[in-house]
């Protein structure tokens, strides 16, 4: 199909009204095809599939891979050859180039919530496929109505995301703002909640695209009244919510909710449907619940991990990867009618810490504040943010670089970050403590502060 928007955008449609048989076609195709490039072009892989058979296209024979193996062995893992980790950790490492192409492509990085950070690039192929399948869960959010209403309203958009480094939200709203230009306001995670309701209602956006724990601060301060927008959609990502919060948004600003489960590593896995369920995109992707062992779990039950394969980027191939996120996945057909599976996600869940501020009002901070402020710091390889006290926070760290000249970036940094906030006054300390891991081993980046109740 090459690089085609069109004909990709049409080939996705056809693929949803074909039902199961035609997606699981188009999955065992590509599958088996990326399973030949990578066993040819990437010497990692050739290596991992030395034993199987020649032809193989079924996910459940395939080794399984993780980000600490495949960015251990990045220069081998590429297929082109001419890519470098020394390059690419050069290029993630200065702000200034998010969004520029490196080497022809397109790179983002991912957290160390599982204590590897990972660089991801993408190819053009891949690109083109998730801006098809993002057309795809547009068009099924949305009425002929609302599209009315969005272009009737000058078809402003407005992004809330993480800026100073190359992460996916960042690297993707580059690239909608080389397209929409002044029809885009990008707003930073790191800004005061007075400052982005200020902006918000100055641009009176048709489409906002907020991370899922900033949307829910910005349905509070609807519900309010300080913030008056009246937009079509609201588009969120990265982190859960409970399903009646997602219920609350809406009704908040009388608009529909489109909200995604994905990652850096496979950027159109799913999208969710009215009945808050999240059906995985199977034509380009795999999607394998499983217990500790990697052996399958029965459909209804909660998954230790997540195995997941990116059918899109030839560049990179991610296949039957740990995602490290606990599912569940629907075991009887969906009342949408939506052909694809249906989940739901377990292993995501917004931590909002609320802070005192000097006058003894709570401030709310989502989790993304922090992790987006620690991640691109250089040298540290995992961190986690405690709330000690409404007034202190303590940053536990483990670090490859200097410590001292780590800590001295982190506690600027977060200093600088609580100043905005009108937090100068909290307590900033240093844990000598290593980050505490869960049984899945990922680390949860922001713990809030749990008062202890009354004793028995």
């Amino acid at each position: 199909m090459g690089e085609d928007l069109l004909g990709l955008v049409l080939d996705v449609r056809r693929a949803k009204k074909q039902g199961p048989e035609g997606i699981a076609r188009r999955q065992r195709e590509r599958l088996g095809a990326m399973i030949a490039l990578a066993r040819t072009k990437s010497p990692y892989y050739e290596r991992l599939y030395a034993d199987l058979p020649e032809g193989t296209a079924s996910v459940e024979l395939l080794p399984t891979t993780d980000k600490k193996a495949l960015m251990g062995a990045f220069d081998e893992w590429l297929t082109d050859r001419s890519v470098h980790l020394s390059e690419a950790q050069a290029f993630a490492d200065d702000a200034t180039k998010v969004g520029e192409p490196f080497h022809g492509h397109t790179l983002a990085t991912t957290s160390g919530t599982s204590g590897t950070k990972g660089i991801f690039l993408s190819d053009r192929h891949a690109l083109t496929v998730t801006q098809a399948i993002a057309v795809r869960a547009i068009t099924s959010w949305l009425s002929f109505g609302d599209f009315v209403r969005i272009i009737a309203s000058g078809g402003r958009m407005a992004m809330v995301m993480a800026k100073g480094g190359h992460f996916a939200s960042a690297v993707g709203a580059a690239g909608i703002k080389r397209r929409l230009k002044e029809k885009l306001l990008q707003l930073s995670v790191h800004d005061p909640i007075p400052e982005i309701v200020t902006k918000l209602n100055e641009f009176r956006p048709a489409l906002i695209a907020p991370y899922a724990s900033i949307a829910s601060l910005l349905a509070t301060e609807q519900e309010e009244g300080r913030l008056h927008v009246h937009p079509v959609l609201l588009t969120l990502a990265a982190e859960g919510l409970a399903p009646e919060e997602y219920l609350r948004i809406a009704r908040a600003f009388g608009a529909k909710v489109g909200n995604t489960y994905a990652s850096t590593e496979v950027p159109f896995l799913s999208a969710s449907c009215d009945h808050g369920w999240l059906h995985v995109n199977t034509d380009w992707a795999t999607l394998e619940p499983v217990d500790a062992s990697y052996k399958p779990v029965p459909k209804g039950h909660v998954s230790h991990t997540v195995l997941v394969s990116n059918l899109a980027n030839r560049l990179q191939p991610v296949l039957r990867y740990d995602l490290g996120d606990s599912v569940v996945e629907r075991p009887d057909p969906c009342p949408c009618g939506s052909p694809f599976p249906a989940i739901r996600v377990q292993g995501r869940t917004s931590d909002v810490v609320r802070l005192v501020g000097r006058d003894g009002q709570d401030v709310a901070m989502p989790p993304m504040v922090f992790s987006t402020l620690l991640d691109p710091v250089p040298g540290i390889d995992l961190y986690q943010v405690v709330q000690t006290a409404p007034d202190a926070l303590r940053v536990r760290m483990r670090v490859s670089g200097d410590p001292v000249v780590v800590w001295r970036r982190v506690e600027g940094d977060m200093r600088d970050l609580l100043k905005r906030h009108g937090l100068e006054h909290l307590r900033l300390e240093r844990g000598d403590e290593a980050p505490e891991q869960t049984q899945g081993g990922k680390v949860r980046p922001i713990i809030p502060f749990k008062p202890k109740g009354p004793s028995p």
